[in-house]
């Protein structure tokens, strides 16, 4: 595993618009790919993420939600560090969950998968439609891909992970469309609480549907913007 930082990729001041993240890129104030994929959630995701907060309770929920992003936020942290090079095992902490979990994606996931490096938490953005922040940029399994890293309370089922499918297909057509690069895989590392190891790779034409997908969805978030 080598970094080839044959790209680079801009620095960006992120901030919060009426709830949302951007990103300031030369100037330009382009929405995260996250908040384009809340903003254009369908009626039935809205109903069912209202129900179960219905169903937990609204504090529950927020804690729950909480939890759920500082343990992400730290997994994260800790696979960067690998990627770097400054990933410490011998200080492994037996309550630190997050640290296992980013272990377990970094075992069955990254080591003797990922001959190349790109970037790591690197900015990508498609000029004047959107921007974010992709786990991981190289050469995985001998393509050109890019890599997102997830952490859940349970197991998912590919039929429920169409945003992760539509994020992949956001960050690749943005690197594509600015480097001219042949990105053609996009892989889901993902680790469950209780420390199973997932993988969900699309690639070629399936790759390329869900980057019209997600222009679809860039179009109806400027759309509601007018509205």
């Amino acid at each position: 595993m080598e970094w080839n930082n044959k790209f680079t990729y801009p620095k960006s001041t992120r901030y919060i618009v009426d709830g949302s993240r951007h990103y300031n890129l030369d100037g330009a104030n382009l929405p995260s790919v996250t908040s384009i994929l809340k903003a254009t959630q369908s009626e039935e995701d809205k109903a069912g993420i209202a129900a179960w907060k219905e169903r937990v309770g609204h504090r529950e929920a927020e804690r729950i939600k909480n939890e759920a992003s500082n343990r992400g936020s730290s997994m994260h942290s800790y696979i960067e560090q690998f990627l770097l090079g400054k990933f410490n095992l011998d200080l492994l902490n037996e309550e630190d969950k997050s640290k296992k979990m980013a272990i377990e994606i970094i075992d069955n996931g990254l080591k003797n998968k990922l001959s190349e490096i790109w970037g790591a938490e690197a900015v990508v953005y498609y000029p004047q439609k959107y921007a974010g922040t992709a786990d991981c940029i190289g050469v995985y399994k001998g393509k050109e891909t890019i890599l997102d890293f997830k952490q859940s309370n349970k197991p998912k089922k590919e039929e429920y992970i169409e945003d992760y499918f539509l994020q992949l297909g956001a960050y690749s057509l943005a690197h594509n469309t600015v480097y001219n690069s042949r990105i053609t895989q996009g892989a889901i590392l993902l680790c469950t609480v209780d420390g199973l190891f997932q993988d969900f790779i699309i690639e070629g034409d399936e790759l390329v549907n869900f980057q019209k997908k997600f222009l679809e969805k860039v179009k109806k978030f400027y759309l509601q913007l007018k509205q």
